[in-house]
């Protein structure tokens, strides 16, 4: 829990809504709705939890139109069309409060930048971070600790590089020598970079793979959870983002606006359109000409058929049972 405090006046004020209650009521946390107290301020967007409004707390809760009576009914509220966008946008402004956890601009004492690399002024590496031969950093791009640009890639700016993100390390590229008498993977030098767009924001401990030949290229926008894995020459396309322990092989194709849920894999070398939503755990081996929402691994497909199959999955000891039986009847038949 990050403290501060504002007004409900000054969070009007900055990001609008419609403000019912006192303007003066002092807001000093955000919480959620089972923990808020009469300092801290709350927001519900799943509709799941409206009981837990009534029983809320908080001096005041950001709410859509839907919410509205509910949430004058215990107190003071902020009417919005976007709950959650709302309390995005209060989060950035509670952050910029803090005294602690931000980025100065500059490069750390325990920070290494190679004297050909390029850093904006407005940039911070964070410190045992490495920026290596050749390497560029954009404007107001912040690399946190234990982050590696290899040489050569390009970071855009506005972009938030998490602990130990490492942008630009080999692809994994081998050529297997057949002969007989020396049969052995041989390496193919990955003679690409990373290019990195603007306003890309890259989880911890996750892997960038320079391209083979070309580079592997990440566009505006971007998100990326923790964990995640980016083969050589893949693209991902504006604004996609993608959850925890995702892998995309390389030169995987990745459309704009997509979403892939957690521990989903790419299979190399194919092509995913725009506003593709994968489901969580599901694995693409085919590419995917059409958006839509995408579910599973035997094969993946379109959520509905996903769905039905599941259902009859469920049912095949059953179905197996009855055939058999269905099998014995026969063969009783046909020997009387």
């Amino acid at each position: 829990m990050i403290l501060t405090t504002y007004t409900l006046g000054e969070i009007h004020e900055q990001l609008g809504g419609e403000l019912i209650g006192d303007p003066q009521l002092l807001i000093s946390s955000i919480l959620p709705l089972e923990s808020a107290g009469p300092d801290s301020i709350s927001f519900l967007s799943n509709p799941k939890y409206r009981k837990q409004l009534q029983t809320c707390k908080a001096a005041c809760v950001i709410v859509g139109e839907s919410a509205r009576e509910l949430a004058v009914a215990r107190g003071a509220a902020i009417i919005t069309k976007d709950p959650y966008l709302y309390y995005a946008k209060l989060s950035q402004i509670w952050k910029k409060k803090q005294t602690f956890g931000q980025a100065a601009a500059g490069v750390h004492v325990q920070a290494y930048v190679h004297p050909t690399a390029i850093v904006h002024p407005t940039a911070s590496i964070g410190p045992f971070s490495v920026v290596e031969e050749g390497a560029t950093i954009g404007a107001y791009t912040v690399l946190k600790s234990r982050v590696t640009v290899s040489y050569g890639c390009h970071i855009g700016d506005h972009c938030i590089l998490h602990p130990g993100v490492v942008i630009g390390a080999d692809g994994f590229g081998f050529a297997l020598n057949r002969d007989p008498n020396s049969l052995e993977w041989v390496k193919i030098e990955q003679l690409g970079a990373v290019r990195i767009g603007n306003n890309v924001e890259i989880g911890a401990n996750t892997c960038v793979d320079r391209g083979a030949l070309g580079d592997t290229v990440i566009a505006d926008g971007v998100k990326l959870d923790n964990l995640i894995q980016i083969g050589h020459n893949a693209q991902i396309g504006k604004n996609s983002a993608m959850a925890a322990c995702v892998g995309i092989a390389g030169s995987a194709k990745i459309g704009a606006y997509c979403t892939i849920a957690g521990a989903s894999n790419v299979a190399g070398h194919l092509e995913v359109a725009d506003h593709v939503h994968v489901s969580a755990v599901s694995t693409v081996i085919k590419s995917i000409p059409v958006p839509g929402q995408y579910t599973g691994f035997f094969p993946i497909d379109t959520h509905i058929n996903w769905e039905k199959n599941a259902v009859a999955l469920k049912k095949l000891s059953h179905l197996q049972e009855q055939v058999k039986l269905l099998e014995q009847r026969i063969n009783e038949v046909s020997q009387s």
